[in-house]
């Protein structure tokens, strides 16, 4: 194995698996954005955020199912991972890996996979904020239950409550569909949501779902992608003034080691 030291060799990997999710959803007809820190990049860089070391989609959650039961690429290098069809999973959203490659996170460590990007599917929430704050306090427990399930450590600040939740008489399975159940929101409604543990932990982080009506393209990287008509509108309600750099002391990246196989 060769290890990945450069940044800009990351990216190049993960620009190609981008490429290639591009290149399939244009031919099946299925929406998707670059959302989070990417979409801030694409619209204050046209790239990469400078310290930034990861790629992130959104997708509606029915065009996310065909994505996940469809996708394959063009030459055998990428595949998707399915949150219900894998062993020991450890994310709730898909990620596309490129299986050249092996990539070890800090906080997942011991589960290893390829150098990814991440798909996250965006839900219709109630309009009603009652009730979706009682969709959140109820998601965020079994989003809780579910990772001392999966981590071989304590990801909680209480050992006895990871050994309570951990020894709970349910499996990963059940919680998944409890989960789904829960968060699925088959009638349209006026507000969209990322709903998955990586998602807002308040509702304020929802958005009006004609953010999302239709997609428009953007340059990234000297490249055109997909982003939601009301980016600006998300972006705002997501991060306040994203136009404004962070001081130097939040200017994060992730915790990994990758390779090449």
């Amino acid at each position: 194995m060769r290890k990945i030291t450069e940044i800009k060799e990351l990216r190049e990997i993960q620009m190609g698996i981008l490429d290639d999710v591009h290149r399939f959803c244009e031919e099946q007809g299925l929406r998707y954005s670059l959302s989070s820190g990417t979409l801030i990049g694409a619209v204050r860089h046209q790239g990469y955020i400078p310290w930034d070391d990861d790629i992130d989609i959104y997708m509606l959650r029915s065009d996310y199912e065909r994505f996940l039961k469809s996708y394959h690429d063009q030459n055998g290098h990428y595949r998707v991972l399915n949150p219900k069809k894998e062993d020991h999973y450890y994310y709730t959203f898909a990620k596309v890996v490129d299986q050249r490659t092996k990539m070890v996170e800090k906080e997942t460590e011991g589960y290893e996979i390829g150098v990814y990007i991440d798909v996250f599917p965006v839900d219709y929430v109630p309009d009603d904020m009652k009730e979706r704050e009682r969709i959140f306090r109820l998601k965020k427990l079994l989003y809780k239950i579910r990772r001392c399930k999966i981590s071989q450590s304590n990801p909680l600040y209480s050992r006895l409550a990871y050994l309570c939740y951990r020894h709970l008489p349910i499996s990963v399975g059940m919680l998944n569909r409890w989960i789904d159940r829960l968060i699925i929101q088959h009638k349209p409604t006026d507000t969209l949501c990322h709903m998955t543990e990586a998602g807002p932990l308040t509702p304020k982080g929802c958005f009006p779902a004609a953010d999302m009506k239709k997609m428009m393209d953007m340059k990234f990287e000297e490249r055109v992608y997909k982003v939601m008509i009301g980016y600006d509108d998300y972006l705002r309600r997501t991060y306040g003034n994203y136009m404004k750099l962070p001081p130097e002391d939040q200017r994060t990246t992730h915790q990994f080691e990758a390779y090449w196989l």
